[in-house]
């Protein structure tokens, strides 16, 4: 009998169950090491995709535009629509089968383990090694130089990483998710992985990610804002200071490039009471950026398992949030 209601349950709507047991095993396993991450095989094929159309269209500036375009465009198809057919198949022969391997499939769309282990083997090394290992440790997590870091610079990177991942690598995958089951994760993961690859404002890329980096603009608009407004309201639980982490999420969530990216980095920052963000070297070049938050006090190491503790809290406030929605969609339709 219970078995029969549960391939009720799966048959009418898998994705919310889907959506809570990913979630649920990125938090305790993680990704395995033994097994090749779905966002390795995206990234393979963006770098097949920009080879194939640079080779047929990158005459001029509109030929580069159109090669990224046809690059973006035909990654996310592909990666959105063959993950969606194998599941339809998949649950055409065993629809317990499907549950699971688009429970699995929504874990390997979240990060949230992934950012505490990498931003922890910052910290220890800050703790217990040489300021060089830190910076070689933080430098597997970020894309600034950091062979010039000092300790709070290394630090510094960390917790921003951390702060912008806990929407890129949680509540928004989540947000696409609770719309699309695992799909909609990984229609997410191809814009944002595009966004990772090609979507810089150099001379390679200028022109020809142009059309990713702007897409994954769009697709992050609302899940970072509702990141940021979750993480401010959590930072009441823990320690944190809430009231200043909503002035500053107010003043100065829109001081970055992105209109995304400093949305949970000023609500870390005022959480925290530490000044983020500021002036970084990329590939041996300074880039001058505004600082975000005020130094209330110094920033220290103990601020990385901070900042992972408010990523948590944010993570799963986010996945109340959504599966609540979710559900009561489901009631109304």
């Amino acid at each position: 009998m219970k078995c029969m209601y549960l391939v009720q349950l799966l048959t009418r709507e898998p994705g919310l169950p889907a959506m809570i047991l990913g979630f649920l095993l990125d938090q305790l396993i993680g990704d395995p090491e033994f097994l090749y991450h779905p966002v390795r095989i995206i990234g393979s094929l963006i770098g097949y995709l920009e080879k194939l159309f640079r080779s047929m269209n990158t005459r001029d500036k509109k030929g580069e535009w159109q090669a990224g375009f046809y690059t973006a465009m035909t990654t996310v198809l592909v990666s959105t629509l063959l993950p969606l057919i194998l599941l339809l198949l998949v649950k055409k022969i065993n629809i317990i089968a499907a549950f699971i391997l688009e429970t699995f499939w929504c874990s390997q769309m979240l990060a949230a383990t992934s950012l505490r282990k990498e931003s922890g083997k910052v910290y220890h090394a800050l703790k217990k090694g040489t300021l060089e290992d830190a910076r070689q440790a933080v430098s597997m997590i970020v894309g600034r130089d950091t062979g010039k870091l000092d300790r709070a610079g290394v630090t510094r990177a960390a917790v921003e990483t951390v702060a912008e991942n806990t929407s890129d690598g949680v509540v928004a995958p989540l947000f696409f998710i609770a719309i699309g089951g695992a799909a909609g994760g990984f229609f997410y993961k191809s814009v944002n992985t595009l966004d990772s690859m090609i979507g810089y404002k150099n001379k390679k890329y200028l022109h020809f990610g142009s059309f990713a980096a702007h897409l994954d603009d769009l697709v992050n608009f609302i899940p970072a804002r509702i990141a940021g407004l979750i993480m401010v309201l959590m930072s009441g639980i823990g320690g944190y200071d809430r009231k200043n982490a909503w002035k500053i999420f107010k003043r100065d969530r829109k001081k970055h490039a992105s209109p995304n990216s400093a949305q949970t980095e000023a609500a870390m920052a005022g959480a925290l009471g530490v000044r983020l963000a500021g002036d970084a070297s990329y590939f041996g070049k300074l880039v001058h950026k505004p600082s975000i938050g005020d130094p209330v006090r110094e920033i220290e190491a103990e601020d990385i398992p901070r900042a992972g503790t408010l990523m948590n809290l944010t993570s799963i406030a986010a996945l109340i949030l959504f599966a609540s929605l979710r559900a009561l969609a489901l009631i109304l339709v």
